[in-house]
């Protein structure tokens, strides 16, 4: 499938669909095998609930210097693919070790040194796709579905393998997905950045003092602090309350269900109104989800309501990340703000919310680490309502 790009980085030129599609799918197919299982794999290593928290932290730790540097590179070389496909590559080398190398200190090493080459390969894509999209960036959504797709496929398929092999052969499983995805960068679409008209002006530093872009990082920060214990313990919640590998897999499925669903209806990155009552509804809704997972575990019902509204605490926020970078940084400090939101947010926030959930696990149990996601959620609302307007999520009529 090759879709017509008007106005694209080269008038007239047909984009290459797939081949950008395949990759997010892939991508997210590895993260899929990976997030929801991997503190299970650690618990069967004997490793502590406090252990767990800080080894999870590593993968966000990384992603506080991994993407602005890589981003960096990517934006000052102008071969984003390159760096692309480096980074893919050199992750399944580092991963690697997980065969040979054991114990605490031996499996932080591995996951510092394969995280921080993990984590540079997707800002530095989101950057190279929407340099691809310009003016049609409202084509966005239906490239960034595939990689909800994938997801679901890592976290079924592992699942479901799981349940029958045992956790033990997860890291083999991933690591096979970590050779696809490299693969996957070679057949990505290849070009050196465009040379446009119409540069963005002045440095980037000086655009992070806009208020918009200020408020809405403390908003990214909070909204992925909140979802820190969600990435690391859902699974382990789930399995402490009587469900098994697959039901939890079938659970993270359904929360990626609601986001291409999200992404399918308000996948547009254009101009309009209605995005800041919707990124306000967003965080109260998160508020509720973090509440029902805290309380309400034992109600399936409840449940699903909760992995539904994954639309609202992942989607929305994910899309408003988009517009910000796109509407402010430009094609000239693209990779840089993909990668400042991805160390703000994605980074630090998921690092301290790892941490903070690693160390209150055990003893206060999740009514207080979750409840603890539902209060960020709040304060993120009123962040937002005080400061950050975000017109560019509405759907164009």
């Amino acid at each position: 499938m090759r879709l017509n790009t008007p106005g694209g980085p080269e008038q007239g030129e047909p984009l290459p669909y797939w081949r950008l599609s395949n990759f997010y799918f892939v991508y997210f197919a590895a993260l899929g095998s990976f997030l929801p299982y991997w503190p299970l794999y650690l618990q069967s290593e004997r490793y502590s609930a406090a252990e767990i928290g800080q080894l999870m932290a590593i993968l966000a730790a990384t992603k506080v210097v991994a993407p602005n540097l890589w981003g960096w590179l990517a934006d000052r070389g102008g071969n984003r693919i390159g760096v692309i496909r480096l980074a893919a590559l050199l992750t399944v080398l580092g991963f690697a070790g997980v065969f040979w190398l054991h114990g605490y200190l031996w499996m932080a090493g591995i996951l510092l040194v394969y995280s921080f080459f993990w984590n540079a390969s997707l800002p530095a894509f989101e950057a190279h796709t929407l340099e691809y999209l310009a003016q049609d960036a409202h084509r966005y959504g239906l490239i960034r579905l595939w990689g909800s797709v994938g997801f679901i496929a890592g976290v079924l398929g592992v699942g479901w393998t799981l349940e029958r092999r045992g956790v033990q052969v997860l890291p083999l499983v991933h690591l096979g997905l970590l050779f696809t995805l490299w693969l996957g960068s070679l057949l990505a679409p290849a070009r050196r950045r465009i040379r446009v008209a119409a540069r963005t002006e002045g440095s980037f530093w000086p655009i992070l003092g806009r208020p918009e872009v200020l408020a809405f990082l403390l908003v990214f920060l909070c909204v992925q602090l909140a979802h820190g214990p969600y990435y690391v313990f859902f699974t382990v919640h789930l399995q402490a309350h009587g469900y098994g590998s697959e039901q939890a897999g079938w659970l993270w499925t359904l929360g990626v269900v609601a986001e291409i669903v999200l992404f399918l209806v308000l996948g547009r990155l254009g101009s309009g109104g209605g995005g800041r009552r919707l990124l306000l509804w967003s965080l109260l809704l998160g508020a509720l989800r973090w509440l029902i997972i805290a309380f309400r575990v034992d109600s399936l019902a409840l449940l699903i309501l909760a992995q539904c509204l994954h639309a609202a605490t992942f989607g929305v926020s994910h899309l408003a990340v988009m517009r910000i970078a796109r509407e402010h940084f430009g094609i000239e400090h693209q990779g840089k703000g993909q990668a400042l939101f991805n160390s703000v947010g994605y980074g630090l926030g998921g690092m301290l919310g790892s941490l903070g959930s690693g160390a209150l696990w055990s003893g206060q149990g999740a009514g207080v680490v979750y409840g603890a996601s539902a209060v960020l959620s709040l304060l993120a609302f009123g962040i937002a309502w005080g400061w950050v307007g975000v017109p560019g999520m509405a759907v164009k009529r």
